[in-house]
Order: C-alpha cells, then structure tokens, then sequence
C-alpha cells in the first residue's frame, strides 16, 4: 500500500495523503476491478459475473453491502471521492441517497451521503433501465481524535460505489491482524440489508460486531437463487465459517418447483462443501413473510397507496402441483440438511422463524410486506448472534 503527498489546489490549508485503494484496506469485497475513475467493488468475481445474464444480480453484487474501508491512522480529516450509481424506480417516491458509515475503534462516530452521481432508472412494468450519467461526489469527516485509531467506512448497500480516492491528513496502514474468523454469507435482499438506515445496521454487519468475526457478505437483493457460480465462489473463498439463507427469492420469483429445488440444494451445498470439506456450514431459512408463508409467488409491487409494498400473486391451491411457498421450503430445508447431518461434520439448520417470526411481525411489521426496517435488523442480527455464537452453537470459536 502506498501512501504519498498529493497537493489538492483547493485545500490548501491541509497537507493531504493519498492512499491506494486496494485490497489490503477495501475488505469485504472479493474483486477491486479497476474502472476509468478508480475501483469498482465487486461481490462475485469476473468469471462468475460472466455466467450471470440477469440484470438484477449484476446491479445486486455491485452494491458493497458488507464492504468498508478499514485502515489504522492518526487522522482528525478524511475526505473520500466516489462516483456513486443511485436507483431510482418509475412511480415510486425518489429513493434516499446511500448512507456511508464512519466507525471509530468499532463506535459509529459520523454518516454522511453523496449526492450526484449516476442514476439507473427502473420501470417495474417493462424490467428495462435507463442510466444517466453524473458527477463523482466527496466525503469529508473530520474533527476525529489525533490518537491511533481503527477506522472503518462502511459503504452505501443501496447504491454501486465506485472508489475514486481516498486522502487523510495522515498516514494511513492496514489493519493489524485481530485473529478474527471470517464469515461468509449469503442470501437475499435482507441479508444485502434491504430497509435497513445505513449498512452498519444491517443484520450480517450487527451479527458479526457481536460475533466478532470478520464479514463477506453475498447477501444479493432478489438473487439468492441457488446459481451454481453463486455456489463456486462460496467454494473458492477462503471461510472459517459458513452460513446460506434460503427461501424468499425462490418463491417471490416463482423460479422452480418442488421437484427441481431439493437437488438444487443439494448440488449447492455439494459445491461449497468441495472447498470447505468441514467448515461449520449453517443453512437458514427464511424470516417470517405473511405474503408468501402458504401462498406461492411471483410477488408484485403495489404502488397504489403512494408506497411500494408488495403482494403474492400465486394461489395456495397450487402448492399442491409442487409450487413453492416459505412453509413448504423450512420443511424442505430441515429435512435435507438432518439427512445430510448424518453423513459429515459440522452442518446445522437454523429455523428463520427463530430469527424473527409472527410475533416479531406483530411488533416490527415489515413496512413493504417484504423487507425488515432498522428495528427488525437488529432484531434478527440479535437472535442470530445469539444462537450462532451461543457457548454450544454451530459457530462457537472452537480454536485452543
């Protein structure tokens, strides 16, 4: 990592740093790929983004949820340019800027946002999208203690981030080594961090700081599909513990049926278990939905009461043809991963109802019928933490 003078004309009042921004401070993310502005973070690597064709996906594992900047430095002022691609939808009220996180020696100390940058518009009802174009924006935090601190910025998980440059008004080194296991996660838009206020609230990122572990999160909004490239790079990716949370997008796209989804499990958690013969694998399944626990989907947006919320479109009688509802797939899940328990090591189930169930809901409703808020984060990266953490539970440290 290199860190250098760099003379910035309209500061003059601060002799600026400038870092390289590279894996060794950008953690989090598996590929930095580098653009005509900087870095783009990427959740997948290239040859699995190559064998994705679906748009979705692509914009999902381009937003950096569970990605951060991390350094040690006596800084008090840090200033970061970013070339921001914000979503905007047809119809729908106009969506937040993304919310950047500054952490301080694991306290969040400052949030700040980014205006400008690119606009990617959606039109639910043709799935086509537009993109126009705008300017990279700056970030500046700063009146922070001149003591050695461990810094963290956590970035936007609602937007793509491109990293353009980062500068302190002094020297900046990675992180020393804490020891902490890695954990690697994937799911769906709440575990991305879907209605969450900013990324350090989202569940993933609240389990881990409880947890004490280090977080990879391919938690990807609306494609925890079982693909097998999404399997390969769990494979490939260095983990000391495991977890997959599947359920919802598999009913809410409609994608398969019965028939097709026990052996697609079974080839998934095959594929991870080439790599991570023994790793502590947890297989979760989904938080409580009321749309979608006895009725089958495609779900559709409803904006018709000047909000999104969503609704299930399928009809309970054909769960008896083999379509998918929550309930059929925390049956279908306990039942693979108890047969599976008794041939190899360390696979575990984990009941999402347990994590935020009716009566959750009752008190924490889900404000678009699909999306936990801040509150139900919190609450579900609790109750995860404390049985996947707990002194006997499948990822209690086990190191001498």
């Amino acid at each position: 990592m290199n860190s250098e003078p760099n003379d910035i004309p309209d500061r003059p009042s601060t002799d600026w740093i400038s870092t390289r921004l590279t894996a060794e401070i950008v953690r989090g993310a598996l590929e930095l790929e580098p653009t005509e502005y900087g870095v783009q973070p990427h959740r997948l690597l290239a040859q699995a983004r190559a064998q994705n064709t679906d748009g979705q996906l692509a914009m999902s594992e381009s937003k950096p949820a569970g990605v951060r900047l991390a350094f040690r430095t006596r800084a008090t002022a840090i200033e970061l340019d970013v070339l921001p691609t914000k979503m905007a939808y047809l119809g729908a009220p106009p969506v937040p800027d993304g919310v950047y996180d500054l952490v301080v020696d694991g306290v969040l100390t400052a949030q700040a946002s980014v205006t400008g940058g690119n606009v990617l518009t959606h039109d639910w009802s043709t799935g086509s999208s537009e993109l126009t174009r705008g300017p990279a924006g700056t970030l500046r935090f700063e009146g922070l203690s001149a003591d050695a601190k461990d810094v963290e910025i956590w970035l936007p998980h609602t937007e793509t981030t491109e990293l353009v440059a980062l500068r302190t008004d002094a020297a900046v080194e990675a992180l020393p080594d804490r020891g902490r296991r890695v954990w690697l996660h994937h799911g769906s838009s709440i575990s991305h961090g879907s209605n969450a206020g900013s990324p350090s609230a989202t569940w993933p990122v609240l389990a881990a700081a409880l947890g004490e572990v280090e977080l990879i999160n391919l938690g990807f909004g609306g494609s925890a599909l079982l693909d097998s490239f999404t399997a390969r790079t769990m494979r490939d990716t260095p983990a000391d513990l495991i977890s997959v949370k599947l359920g919802i997008n598999l009913v809410n796209t409609d994608l398969m049926r019965l028939r097709a989804f026990g052996p697609a499990v079974h080839g998934f958690l095959d594929t991870i278990r080439e790599g991570h013969p023994t790793t502590p694998l947890l297989v979760i399944s989904s938080v409580y939905c009321r749309i979608h626990e006895d009725t089958p989907g495609p779900a559709a947006p409803d904006f018709s009461t000047g909000k999104m919320l969503f609704q299930a479109t399928g009809d309970p009688a054909e769960v008896a043809a083999g379509k998918l509802t929550l309930s059929v797939i925390r049956r279908e899940l306990a039942r693979i991963t108890a047969s599976r328990a008794a041939e190899g090591p360390n696979l575990y189930y984990l009941d999402g109802l347990d994590l935020y169930g009716e009566a959750d809901y009752a008190e924490l409703p889900l404000p678009d019928e699909l999306h936990p808020d801040t509150a139900a984060h919190r609450r579900i990266g609790e109750h995860f933490a404390a049985h996947a953490f707990a002194p006997d539970g499948p990822f209690t440290d086990k190191r001498p």
